[in-house]
């Protein structure tokens, strides 16, 4: 028997409970992948790993829904595991970046491959599948308390899934354009842990004279209130004092810090670094001063006019340093976030007539009419490489974008050792459009710049402008990527629109370099305990 409850007579109340659980679903889905990102980067992997998790989740909430629907029709324990869902959500602000932290450590130190797959899944598994296991007991017991009779029923449950699907495409619009980059991840999970807390307290509240649920409804709140104060922060880098911005836009976690020399923008808590600019006009010893070869090669020095495109704009230091080095080289831009451009403005002195279109490198090719003398590609930061930017069929597009004489420059960014990595991917691909690929390995990274043109006598042409660089300090960098580039013999792997296995070649390399960066902890911990590895750190 379904136990009779005053609001339960109120069916727009039951549509709203389903509504608002749909809602919070698709939110809390958006908000993992944000949540992970900073640690995990925000590829097709670790999508997937979201969504499979996730998909786990509602599919047992199902289940243990519609069997204590019709085992115990209770509508307060449904309206109590909403409640606990709701604390839970909350809870995640407060004490997510930690369970990431701890996940991370131990999956490092207990497995020897697929880091990323492995500590994304549990990390998934330990945070997020329990609530949403909980929102999804909703539907089955929603349609116990809502069906009465077999007359009808079809109509009254296609309601409720109506209802689920239109709250869950309002929750995966809100936190995406509004939420997120407004009020960041943190407050986000709040927002909707409170919603769901709030239709909790309304069913509990309905009921009068019940003085025991309201006070597990008030202790319920407190304990709300307690994660606003300790969760609303929205700091991923909670271990980093003193950043002088830190914040979230569409696409990215955005952190910029700042030294007596230099301000750098990254985008990952645990590695890389995406941006940087020198405060005293100098080299950086960063990859963007060994893509500066790329224009002594297409002859910036004998050129009256130079047109420069860069595909990742970031906050703009390949044109600053284009800029200071080359003089009046017209400089295009090209970033998919808007709000790392502002940044660029504000904290990295990109000059304001560099214009910058707020676009997809890719689409922006297939729009555009004009070409350039060199086109730097830059979009590729750890596992997140764009696919279609790293096709048989995008660097066709580059090619068909330059000049006479121009010359394509790509940084990518993880070197990898393994054959079949994700760099030899790359330039086999590029191999199939451009004749002449020549690298250079970044020294002291794990960066490795690309130089690809049609017209063999580029070379000539940079050892030309090398010697007659009138600046010093980059003429010895130059110099010393003269020395060090080396002609790519093009291998059997090709990469096209149809397939590019970019996120499994780059988490190969993650690996790798994982592996590389705790061999000697991982050593200590093997040999003298967790306790040796704590002396040690």
């Amino acid at each position: 028997m379904k136990r009779e409850h005053p609001i339960l007579k109120n069916k727009l109340f039951l549509y709203l409970t389903e509504f608002f659980a749909g809602m919070s679903v698709m939110a809390v889905e958006l908000g993992a992948s944000r949540l992970l990102a900073p640690y995990f980067s925000s590829s097709q992997i670790v999508w997937t790993i979201i969504i499979g998790t996730i998909m786990i989740a509602m599919a047992l909430g199902n289940l243990y829904g519609g069997k204590m629907a019709d085992k115990d029709p209770d509508p307060d324990k449904l309206y109590g595991r909403i409640l606990f869902a709701a604390l839970w959500i909350a809870l995640i602000p407060v004490v997510g970046k930690y369970i990431i932290l701890a996940i991370s450590a131990l999956v490092i130190f207990t497995v020897s491959s697929s880091y990323l797959v492995f500590a994304g899944f549990a990390a998934c598994m330990v945070i997020f599948v329990f609530p949403l296991f909980l929102l999804g007991t909703v539907t089955p017991s929603l349609v116990k308390f809502t069906v009465d009779s077999l007359d009808g029923s079809g109509r009254v449950v296609g309601r409720l899934n109506a209802s689920n699907t239109i709250g869950s495409i309002i929750g995966t619009f809100v936190p995406t354009f509004i939420s997120i980059p407004a009020v960041g991840t943190s407050v986000t999970f709040l927002i909707f842990g409170g919603i769901l807390l709030a239709l909790a307290a309304v069913y509990f509240l309905s009921e009068k004279g019940n003085f025991k649920k309201a006070g597990k409804l008030i202790a319920a709140v407190a304990v709300f209130l307690a994660c606003i104060l300790l969760g609303h922060d929205n700091s991923f880098a909670f271990w980093t004092d003193g950043l002088t911005y830190e914040g979230e836009s569409i696409y990215n976690y955005l952190q910029v810090s700042e030294t007596e020399d230099e301000v750098i923008l990254s985008t990952n808590v645990l590695f890389g670094v995406q941006s940087v600019y020198m405060k005293e006009k100098a080299l950086t010893g960063m990859y963007y001063d060994y893509a500066m070869a790329a224009p002594l090669m297409a002859g910036v020095r004998e050129k009256e006019s130079f047109d420069i495109l860069i595909l990742g704009n970031g906050t703009g230091t390949f044109a600053t340093q284009c800029r200071r080095y080359f003089g009046d080289v017209r400089l295009e831009g090209v970033e998919i976030d808007e709000k790392i451009t502002r940044l660029a403005r504000e904290y990295f002195a990109l000059p304001e007539d560099v214009n910058v279109t707020t676009y997809d490198g890719r689409a922006y090719l297939n729009a555009a009419d004009g070409c350039f003398d060199v086109i730097m590609v830059d979009a590729y930061q750890d596992i997140t490489i764009p696919f279609q930017m790293s096709t048989v069929e995008f660097f066709t597009l580059v090619r068909d974008h330059l000049k006479e004489g121009g010359v394509m420059v790509v940084n990518m960014n993880m070197k990898g050792t393994a054959e079949g990595n994700i760099n030899q991917y790359l330039a086999d691909t590029i191999s199939q459009v451009f004749p002449c690929i020549y690298t250079a390995d970044v020294t002291g990274s794990t960066n490795r710049e690309l130089y690809a043109f049609c017209d063999p006598s580029a070379l000539e042409v940079f050892d030309a402008g090398v010697q007659a660089e009138p600046d010093s300090d980059l003429q010895q960098l130059m110099q010393t990527v003269s020395s060090q580039l080396t002609a790519y013999q093009p291998g059997p792997y090709r990469m096209t629109d149809d397939k590019a296995p970019v996120e499994l070649l780059g988490m190969k390399v993650i690996d790798e370099l994982i592996k590389d960066e705790v061999a000697y902890y991982k050593n200590i911990y093997e040999t003298r305990g967790l306790r040796g590895l704590m002396d040690m750190l």
